[in-house]
């Protein structure tokens, strides 16, 4: 894989500027997000791919998944408004949309880099799904939050009742766009719903959020290792996994894009957790809730996310080498993040 050596350096150094250490030298971490893996690496250093230039790669499947998520919702001029305009609310501007993306890159990099269009509606899905997932996360009987991404959440905007009632409409908006389409695909379209089902389902997200609201104080690493599998990775797992269905992938392949999705969610939550933490702590406020800093120090955790990015690393290369534009650097542009 060309370029998936920028995306572990992005991943790790430029959040958290640190060297990690490795009994095999040539494993190390790179300190600068320029840097790659030297034994891995396929591409001279000047090739790499800068930040600007990952971003730019993935600015147009954030703006095919936008179009067809406005293309799919109800406009909020549509009766009952209020809610549509709560939906919309809780929708755009959106975030990173790592999960459609993901779900786009996926059906590329086995098909001949173009993605069917039933790939995009598998993109659209898992956001809505993504989207009420923080909607509900965010209510007072959960996490009580009142921001997010910088604006009040909707329960915040529109009350409480309200934002139930939005999440409850994302949820079933979800698989509506899995299951609308021509009767030639359906069993193509039954996969992708079993897949988003249980991804989400009590053996995934919610499974995941139940043991987290409900977790005792005395917790071990198994304990944070079922929450962020399930509240993060899941769903990561299922959205390559998604796309790959959608492009006719093999078994060989969707097995190892599922390994990377699985690792790579781990990574990622863990990336949240130590930049929350960071937030935190200039705030003078304590670690809220279960982190891995419930159990790990800050340089146990970063260690923790360079071996799932290794894991991840180890998965792509058994993925037969892809014709559209490399997942791994769209990754690496994804979760090369501040906040």
């Amino acid at each position: 894989m060309r370029v998936l050596q920028t995306c572990a350096a992005h991943f790790i150094d430029s959040e958290f500027h640190c060297q990690f250490t490795s009994p095999v030298e040539t494993h190390a971490f790179a300190i600068h997000p320029r840097l790659a893996y030297p034994d891995l690496g396929r591409r001279p250093r000047n090739d790499i791919m800068s930040k600007p230039d990952l971003h730019f790669l993935l600015e147009p499947y954030v703006e095919r998944v936008n179009a067809a998520l406005d293309d799919f919702l109800p406009p909020a001029s549509e009766r009952p408004m209020r809610l549509h305009e709560a939906i919309r609310y809780s929708v755009f501007p959106g975030g990173k949309r790592i999960r459609p993306v993901l779900c786009l890159a996926a059906a590329e990099s086995v098909n001949h880099g173009e993605a069917p269009p039933l790939a995009l509606s598998a993109a659209a899905a898992v956001e809505l799904l993504h989207t009420y997932t923080l909607v509900h996360d965010d209510l007072p009987c959960m996490d009580n939050d009142e921001l997010r991404r910088g604006m009040p959440t909707v329960h915040v905007a529109y009350g409480e009742a309200m934002a139930v009632l939005v999440g409850d409409a994302l949820q079933t908006m979800a698989f509506e766009a899995l299951g609308s389409g021509p009767a030639d695909g359906a069993d193509c379209r039954a996969q992708l719903v079993c897949e988003l089902s249980r991804a989400t389902g009590s053996r995934g997200v919610i499974g995941g959020q139940v043991e987290d609201i409900e977790m005792p104080e005395d917790i071990d690493e198994d304990d944070v290792i079922f929450v962020h599998q399930h509240k993060t990775a899941d769903l990561f797992r299922a959205s390559l996994h998604m796309g790959a269905i959608a492009a006719n992938a093999s078994e060989q392949q969707l097995d190892a894009l599922g390994r990377y999705g699985m690792a790579l969610g781990m990574a990622f939550q863990i990336t949240d957790d130590l930049l929350d933490a960071a937030q935190d702590s200039g705030q003078g406020d304590e670690t809220p809730g279960l982190t891995c800093l419930s159990v790990y120090d800050v340089e146990t955790a970063r260690l923790k996310a360079r071996n799932q990015i290794e894991l991840a690393i180890a998965a792509l290369e058994d993925l037969a080498p892809p014709d559209g534009v490399p997942l791994e650097a769209i990754v690496g542009s994804l979760i090369d993040r501040t906040k």
